[in-house]
C-alpha cells in the first residue's frame, strides 16, 4: 500500500500566518515528502471559506509539479461540475506535462451549495454532472480532443464518491474510486462488472483521518485544538447558503473514541504502529492502494506539520508497504 499527505492550506484567523508563507511553505514540504520517499501528495479545494481553504487544487498542483521529479500529484477532490469540461481537460493535461505524467485526477459533486452559487452551477444536478464530466474528460483527452494532451495515455480520473449509490457509479463508467471504506467495494464491484470492465483493474484510495504521534498522550492537547478546528469550520460551512442550523461543536475526545471512520466525526489517532495496524484491518479486503493522510490539520505551526511529514513518510509508510488490501499489488487501471 502508498501513503500520501493531504493539503487544504488553511489559514485561520486563531493562528494566522502570512499567506504566501504557508504556500511557500507546502511547496518546501511537498519538496521534503518526495526526499523522504512518500508516494503522493494531494490537494483538496472550497471556496468562500474563511479560513482561506485552498480553491484552487490545479493551480498548486502545476507548482509542485514544477519542484518536484518523483512524487505523485493528486486532486481530493476538483469539483468537477462548477468546470467546463473543455477547461478542466486543459488543466489537467498541462499539469499533467509540467509533471511529466503524475496527475491522479480526482474529482467530486460537491455539497455546499453556497459553491454552486458562486460559480452559477446546478445543485440538484452536481451527481449527474460529475459523470458526465468524467465522460467528458475520457472524450476531451482523446483524438479530436483539446491540444495538448497530457502525458499519459490514459490519465487517473478518481471519483470521490462516499456512498454506495456514487460507487456504483464509478464503477459503471470503468473509473477509479476516491474512498477508502470498504462497504463500498461490493457496489464498486458490481458496477465494474455490469459495464463489462475487469474488476481486477479497479483501484480505491482515499483520506484516513489519521494523525501518528510518537508520544501520543504528550501531543493530545495541540493536536485537539487543531482536529476541533478543522472539524467546526467543515460543519460551519456545509450549511452556508441554506436555512439550516450550524451543526453541533465538534468534541475531539468522542471523535478519538471512535478511532477510524467519518472524516468528520472520527480520528484515528495513536502510535505509527497502531495507526498502520488500523489502516490494515479496515482497508483489507478491498482495492486500496493509497491512502492519504493529512500533513497539516487547520493552522498547526510549521514546526508541527514538519514533524508529521517526517512521521508519516518514515513511520508509517514502510508499515504499510508490503500491505495489499485485496491479497496481490494493486492493478493497472481498467480499461
Amino acid at each position: 500500500m502508498n501513503v500520501g499527505l493531504y493539503f487544504d492550506l488553511r489559514n485561520p484567523t486563531e493562528w494566522p500566518v502570512d499567506t504566501s508563507r504557508l504556500y511557500g511553505f507546502t511547496l518546501e514540504m511537498c519538496e521534503e515528502a518526495e526526499r523522504l520517499g512518500c508516494h503522493s501528495v494531494w490537494f483538496t479545494e472550497h471556496h468562500l471559506f474563511d479560513d482561506g481553504y485552498l480553491p484552487q487544487p490545479l493551480t498548486m498542483a502545476a507548482a509542485v509539479a514544477a519542484r518536484t521529479r518523483r512524487v505523485r500529484i493528486g486532486t481530493g477532490v476538483v469539483i468537477a461540475p462548477l468546470r467546463h469540461p473543455a477547461h478542466l481537460a486543459e488543466e489537467a493535461a498541462v499539469v499533467d506535462l509540467i509533471s511529466g505524467g503524475r496527475l491522479e485526477l480526482g474529482i467530486g459533486a460537491g455539497y455546499r451549495q453556497a459553491e454552486f452559487d458562486l460559480f452559477g452551477g446546478a445543485f440538484a444536478d452536481r451527481y449527474r454532472d460529475t459523470d458526465e464530466r468524467a465522460r467528458q474528460l475520457r472524450r476531451l483527452w482523446g483524438p479530436g480532443g483539446v491540444t495538448p494532451r497530457p502525458a499519459q495515455d490514459r490519465l487517473p480520473i478518481w471519483l470521490g464518491y462516499q456512498g454506495p449509490k456514487g460507487a456504483r457509479r464509478a464503477g459503471l463508467l470503468g473509473e477509479s474510486l476516491l474512498s477508502v471504506d470498504p462497504v463500498l467495494w461490493p457496489p464498486y464491484r458490481d458496477g465494474l462488472i455490469e459495464s463489462g470492465h475487469d474488476p481486477a483493474g479497479a483501484r480505491m484510495a482515499g483520506l484516513v483521518q489519521a494523525w501518528a504521534a510518537q508520544d501520543p498522550e504528550k501531543a493530545w492537547p495541540a493536536v485537539a485544538r487543531h482536529v476541533a478546528h478543522q472539524s467546526n469550520s467543515y460543519r460551519r460551512h456545509s450549511v452556508d447558503g441554506t436555512d439550516q442550523p450550524a451543526p453541533r461543536p465538534a468534541d475531539p475526545e468522542r471523535m478519538r473514541a471512535r478511532g477510524i471512520g467519518p472524516a468528520l466525526t472520527s480520528l484515528l489517532y495513536g502510535t505509527p504502529e497502531e495507526v498502520a495496524a488500523a489502516i490494515r484491518e479496515h482497508t483489507t479486503g478491498a482495492p486500496v492502494e493509497t491512502v492519504y493522510l493529512w500533513a497539516s490539520v487547520s493552522g498547526m505551526p510549521e514546526e508541527m506539520v514538519a514533524e508529521n511529514v517526517r512521521v508519516i513518510c518514515t513511520r508509517v509508510a514502510p508499515l504499510l508497504a508490503d500491505h495489499h488490501p485485496a491479497g496481490e499489488p494493486a492493478a493497472a487501471p481498467p480499461a
